[in-house]
């Protein structure tokens, strides 16, 4: 399984032959506003390559780690899907918005004066194991056909069961109030910012994500990762 990025990329002559021949998977450094799909596109056009999938939505607001397959290599899509993930978020506590991300405006808006650290740390505590976490309600997710996002749109309201996801562990990196900076290592179907709001929720003042990075997808690193513009130089 050939995977591209910052260390060979240099040794690759003709995409195209390579895709119809074997395949390959790409490792991309997505930036914020783009849409994972937005990716995929900008790489067909690079790279004039028709079958290329995303191993995994990441949200637009979001960057980091997506790793994209090409021609053959589109049947390894489900194994990329199924690796562990790794996210640097910061929460912001005493609010939330209705995307869970500052994608919309602030809503309860709440004192966070009385919070401690230590109150952070055991808060943060209850969710690492298996946990029952319900999606947001703006979401990809789909249910009986229709993406979650385009019926929160239409301002169609439904309940969302909890599903299982295992968060083997979250770091906290930095406490800046009203922001928490966390390190989190979990399993694939895990959304942060749903994480974001029940934190915020335990804690009994709200919170939502303010920014997301995916660092890692199972071993391969957002370090390892190409720009779309890394690509078109070297075409």
């Amino acid at each position: 399984m050939l995977i591209i990025d910052k260390n060979n990329i240099n040794s690759i002559d003709n995409w195209q032959e390579l895709a119809s021949l074997h395949g390959f998977s790409i490792l991309i450094n997505k930036v914020p506003t783009w849409t994972s799909f937005d990716v995929v596109a900008k790489l067909r056009n690079v790279l004039q390559i028709k079958k290329i999938g995303h191993c995994g939505t990441l949200d637009p607001f979001a960057n980091g780690l997506l790793i994209l397959s090409c021609g053959k290599a589109t049947k390894t899509i489900s194994y990329f899907q199924d690796l562990p993930k790794q996210y640097k978020a910061t929460l912001k506590l005493g609010a939330t918005t209705k995307t869970l991300d500052p994608e919309s405006e602030e809503e309860n808006i709440t004192d966070i004066s009385h919070i401690k650290n230590i109150d952070i740390e055991n808060a943060v505590k209850c969710f690492i194991g298996e946990i029952q976490q319900v999606p947001p309600m703006f979401s990809a997710k789909k249910i009986k056909g229709q993406r979650l996002y385009e019926l929160a749109r239409k301002n169609i309201e439904i309940e969302l069961k909890p599903v299982p996801v295992r968060i083997h562990n979250i770091e906290i990196l930095d406490i800046k109030f009203p922001f928490v900076e966390l390190l989190i290592d979990c399993s694939k179907g895990t959304y942060i910012r749903s994480l974001a709001r029940d934190i915020g929720n335990k804690l009994q003042v709200g919170g939502y994500l303010t920014s997301l990075s995916r660092t890692a997808i199972g071993e391969y690193k957002l370090e390892s990762a190409l720009t779309i513009d890394d690509i078109t130089k070297k075409i």
